[in-house]
């Protein structure tokens, strides 16, 4: 019987004989579907990995939870041991992501010294209007869609330091499984995705006066280094202006329609203090949330996005 190494192999293998955007070439799309669906019914995705802590992940964590994300693309684990103070755990942090190749992290205007972004409800001037910092609802995306092509999330880790009192939900999609879903339903929806200008993310005034640039790419594209699909999406209507062209608004409309329909491949999953997700940058959601009604032990996620992908074996 083959392991789970011998089918990410596979995978990897099959996908240097087809391209992504290669919509005509049918064989060894084929070979790829089949090997990546039943890899990915195989792993299970929902068992967070048990590691003793952040500092001190054992090699035979690091190893399958890099086997988990090469079928996958994503990877929940778990640590034995929760620093008490959010300091501590964005240090740790770092140095897990670390691991994992993880070292070009993204500047970010609201991250520590450290490269970490505490993601909790705020009323500060400059996070007002940015749900991420709200206990509302947050829609279908990939981190960081708004970011120009030279500068792609490729990858990102979500620490769970408080959860919430009630809910905050996540929701987790490997976007080469929307893929296969997209191209099975209608290939000219992938070409239609591949476009270098599908998708347009319009200029955004910052509260202090300085302006965010349009950002216009396409949704599927492929790391270079790997040569594996990334996705660059929003499910949102306001803020987005998609390709005026038939086959990139159905495609839109399908996509956002199957996310919202799509049960076997999506993992749903509520974070509990000193779990996590490794991912590279995969499709996810998240539902509203309640804080501690008495206001202690606010709800707290730690980000790090980097701009490289998750190192496999």
């Amino acid at each position: 019987m083959d392991t789970v190494m011998d089918k990410i192999l596979s995978i990897n293998k099959a996908i240097q004989a087809f391209y992504y955007r290669d919509c005509h070439s049918n064989s060894a799309y084929e070979t790829w579907k089949s090997d990546k669906i039943k890899i990915f019914k195989s792993e299970n995705a929902a068992v967070p990995i048990v590691l003793d802590s952040l500092e001190s992940a054992p090699e035979s964590a690091v190893r399958e939870i890099k086997q988990r994300i090469g079928s996958m693309n994503f990877a929940l684990y778990e640590s034995n041991y929760q620093p008490e103070t959010a300091q501590d755990t964005a240090v740790s942090l770092k140095k897990f992501a670390s691991n994992f190749g993880l070292t070009t992290h993204e500047t970010h205007r609201s991250m520590s010294d450290v490269g970490v972004v505490e993601l909790t409800t705020s009323s500060d001037e400059g996070k007002l209007g940015y749900i991420p910092y709200t206990s509302r609802p947050l829609n279908w995306h990939t981190d960081g869609y708004y970011n120009d092509g030279g500068s792609p999330v490729l990858a990102f880790v979500l620490h769970c330091h408080v959860p919430a009192f009630e809910g905050g939900v996540n929701k987790l999609v490997d976007p080469e499984m929307a893929y296969i879903r997209m191209r099975d339903e209608n290939p000219a929806f992938v070409e239609a995705f591949f476009h270098p200008e599908a998708m347009v993310i319009p200029a955004n005034v910052e509260k202090d006066g300085s302006v965010r640039p349009p950002s216009i790419g396409p949704v599927f594209f492929t790391d270079k280094l790997s040569g594996r699909l990334q996705m660059r999406y929003t499910a949102r209507s306001r803020s987005i202006e998609w390709r005026d062209d038939p086959a990139t608004q159905e495609a839109a409309s399908w996509m956002k329609d199957w996310l919202a329909s799509e049960t076997e491949y999506v993992f749903t999953h509520r974070l509990k203090a000193g779990q996590g997700v490794l991912s590279n940058n995969v499709l996810h959601n998240r539902t509203g949330f309640v804080d501690d009604p008495d206001g202690n032990n606010q709800r707290m996620m730690m980000r790090m996005r980097f701009h490289n992908r998750i190192s496999e074996e």
